[in-house]
């Protein structure tokens, strides 16, 4: 199945998308939540989409993030090689783990705000896991046991509060509309290989990232693996696996988001989105 939220803001209902047409199933009665994924949902959802005759949606409908609200946002930093090569960076030996803020997440075409004052807004396009059960301590060869779905991330980053302003990257990561997510959850079903996934990103009509998940140095399985081992992964939380070279940081000279630019990003199977980036606005 391929899972969809919409309507306005803060009144957002559930759905499918069948055939790139998208349904409502907001009958079924529940959200698409760590409760929801906890317990069964899936089934519960894909049974309710079976038994029932589902509304058409209208092409101009708002489409939300496809879940709610998660209990965190994990990012893997500096995780393909030509990636790390263009900012500087060595290769990491280990993964390098960084939060994003859910306060972040917004529709998968709406728009990014630059922050006040903000000079140094970057773009990066990303593949993300999404947790289906508790995972504590889980086996690499387990790992795909507790994966719910996958969905397409544009981890907006500030690099000036990344990288310039002290601690952590999460002051760079967690901005309001930073975490652009989805227009679909996709289940594992509705992809074959993980590890042979193309995604791109266009600023402004040009391509400036284009891989492909078989170039991660670090896959899914032994992400979700190493994860667990230092954090409780909870049922909706979700891991984006990082990004590939052409952020506006590794271009010389740097190239940064500015009002009236558009942001276009995709992956097989998870869809495209489109954002318009504007100024801070309170």
């Amino acid at each position: 199945m391929k899972l969809i939220r919409y309507g306005k803001l803060g009144q957002e209902r559930t759905g499918v998308q069948i055939d790139g047409k998208n349904f409502d199933t907001s009958g079924f009665g529940e959200d698409y939540n760590e409760a929801f994924f906890a317990s069964g949902g899936l089934k519960r959802l894909a049974d309710f989409v079976a038994n029932n005759q589902l509304e058409k949606l209208n092409s101009d409908i708002r489409i939300a993030s496809p879940i709610a609200r998660p209990s965190k946002i994990l990012c893997i930093g500096l995780n393909y090689k030509d990636h790390a090569a263009e900012t500087g960076a060595k290769i990491p030996s280990e993964p390098i783990i960084f939060m994003k803020s859910t306060t972040a997440v917004i529709g998968p075409d709406d728009d990014i705000m630059i922050p006040k004052g903000s000079t140094k807004t970057d773009w990066e396009v990303e593949f993300c896991v999404v947790i289906g059960k508790k995972a504590s301590y889980v086996e690499e060869a387990d790992a795909e046991d507790y994966i719910a779905g996958y969905l397409l991330h544009n981890d907006v980053s500030e690099r000036e509060y990344q990288l310039e302003r002290g601690g952590t990257w999460d002051k760079g990561k967690g901005c309001d509309t930073f975490a652009p997510l989805g227009p679909v959850l996709a289940t594992r079903d509705e992809i074959k290989d993980i590890n042979d996934i193309d995604i791109w990103l266009k600023l402004n009509g040009e391509i400036v990232q284009k891989s492909n998940t078989k170039n991660l140095i670090f896959d899914v399985p032994f992400i979700i693996s190493y994860v667990s081992k230092f954090m409780t992964l909870l049922p909706g939380d979700i891991i984006s696996t990082g990004t590939p070279a052409g952020v506006g940081l590794g271009m010389n000279p740097p190239v940064y988001l500015k009002p009236g630019d558009v942001l276009e990003l995709g992956a097989d199977s998870l869809g495209v989105q489109k954002q318009n980036v504007i100024a801070y606005r309170p």
